[in-house]
């Protein structure tokens, strides 16, 4: 559903989070509320794209309000950056909430979303478009971890019972503990799962996050 009010249009899912985007100075001003889960990504990636459509050299993007982040719209986000990459756009994060710098920090992709500084457009020299090759290599390889993070999420959600923000957390509780990256931790989890030789540094790790993550929920 979409509707304007004093010239700021809502893409609103239902339930979901709230979409506000407004044109300023030749980019488009993109504010996200609400949680950006499984469910979310679809109403973002509509968003995303209105927004990315109606602007002239890119998007800038508030997760400030953000309460919740996961690997499914980290994806929309990495999607939405290749699109503008490939029109001589930019997608800037300005604002970030916590759970949002978790899954940038864990996955290693804030530096692709960076304020921009004008050099994606007409006149980029050489040196700039080097840097834009590289960025583009670097959100490929941020995509081809999400699948095999949402498999371990899956498996989590199987073993223990856990609903899928839970397995989430634990994934990042565990991750965070041992100071390994997110999708390091999910291919070993995959690994053993498919009848691989089962690690025990691995299921202290993840019975330790468990137990952790339930005694934080109500």
């Amino acid at each position: 559903m979409r509707a304007e009010v004093d010239g700021v249009s809502a893409v609103r899912a239902a339930p979901g989070p709230v979409i506000d985007v407004r044109s300023e100075g030749g980019r488009a001003v993109v504010r996200v509320r609400g949680d950006l889960d499984l469910d979310a990504t679809r109403p973002l990636e509509r968003g995303l794209r209105t927004a990315l459509v109606s602007s002239v050299h890119g998007v800038d993007l508030d997760l400030s309000e953000v309460g919740f982040c996961d690997c499914a719209a980290l994806n929309v986000l990495l999607a939405a950056r290749q699109r503008a990459l490939m029109e001589g756009k930019t997608v800037a994060l300005t604002g970030t909430a916590p759970t949002v710098d978790r899954v940038l920090d864990l996955t290693g992709t804030r530096s692709l979303f960076a304020d921009p500084d004008g050099t994606a457009g007409e006149g980029a020299d050489e040196e700039d478009l080097r840097e834009l090759r590289v960025e583009v290599v670097q959100l490929r390889r941020a995509l081809q971890t999400r699948p095999v993070i949402d498999l371990a999420r899956g498996i989590l959600m199987a073993s223990f019972g856990l609903g899928s923000e839970e397995a989430w957390r634990v994934l990042v509780t565990a991750s965070q503990h041992a100071n390994t990256k997110l999708h390091h931790l999910a291919q070993g989890i995959v690994s053993t799962a498919e009848g691989g030789e089962p690690r025990e540094q691995i299921r202290e790790q993840l019975a330790a996050a468990v137990a952790r993550v339930r005694a934080e929920s109500p």
